[in-house]
């Protein structure tokens, strides 16, 4: 892409608060996007071949929404934390393994989607966010969940084809959770904590494609309770 392209999207996006370059085969991020820090409330740049988020993200300190689908991230910078308003955060589709450490400070972070990449465990610094209301970790190669999923704030959070066969009884302390995706993993019966249906606020868990059979669930001890959350759902958005 040439440099009046360039030139005019960034004029564009003066205007509009909005800068979207999709599917352009960009290599990197544009640094001339920095002139734009105050500006902008919006960043996608989805469908490149984007191999690194340089530091300078740090400077869009208005930043709402940044998406960078299908690129070829491997890591995070640090810097990223510093982005105090960012309230979506889509990164589906790249090779990240981990999130950097200081994740947890994004306090504003209402969505988080992370499908499609290489994580192996639900990033602990997620715990900290206060607003989160969607986590997307599809996709990923997650084993277990760990105990300190218990703090999460999502309402929801989608697990669904990783190679998860041990989940922490933690979960059902989840204070907002409503629905959890654990689809097409590696789940005996006996390894669900029968504390999501008696004592959660979970009212959809979407369990197919695991290793036992959904008629199976039916019979656990907690299953009415569970029934009577789901109806009473159903009802409310009927």
């Amino acid at each position: 892409m040439g440099n009046s392209a360039l030139k005019a999207h960034l004029e564009t996006a003066q205007k509009t608060g909005v800068f979207q370059l999709t599917g352009k085969g960009l290599t990197e991020f544009p640094e001339d996007l920095q002139k734009l820090a105050s500006n902008l409330r919006t960043i996608d740049l989805s469908n490149n071949k984007i191999e690194l988020l340089p530091p300078l993200i740090g400077k869009f300190s208005f930043l709402k929404s940044l998406a960078l689908n299908n690129n070829k991230l491997t890591a995070l910078p640090e810097e990223l934390c510093k982005l105090k308003k960012l309230e979506t955060l889509h990164l589906n589709g790249n090779h990240l393994r981990q999130l950097p450490a200081a994740f947890g400070q994004l306090s504003a972070l209402k969505t988080l989607s992370l499908s499609g990449n290489q994580l192996r465990t639900v990033p602990t610094q997620l715990s900290g966010l206060r607003h989160l209301d969607v986590v997307d970790l599809s996709r990923n190669q997650i084993q277990n969940v760990p105990d300190t999923v218990g703090e999460l704030q999502a309402i929801e959070l989608n697990l669904n084809q990783n190679q998860i066969s041990q989940i922490s009884m933690q979960i059902s302390h989840c204070p907002r959770l409503k629905v959890l995706r654990l689809e097409e993993n590696c789940l005996e019966l006996s390894m669900l904590p029968q504390s999501i249906l008696s004592d959660s606020q979970i009212s959809l868990l979407a369990v197919e494609g695991n290793l036992f059979e959904i008629k199976k669930l039916r019979e656990l001890e907690g299953y009415d309770k569970y029934m009577e959350r789901f109806t009473a759902t159903k009802k409310k958005f009927a």
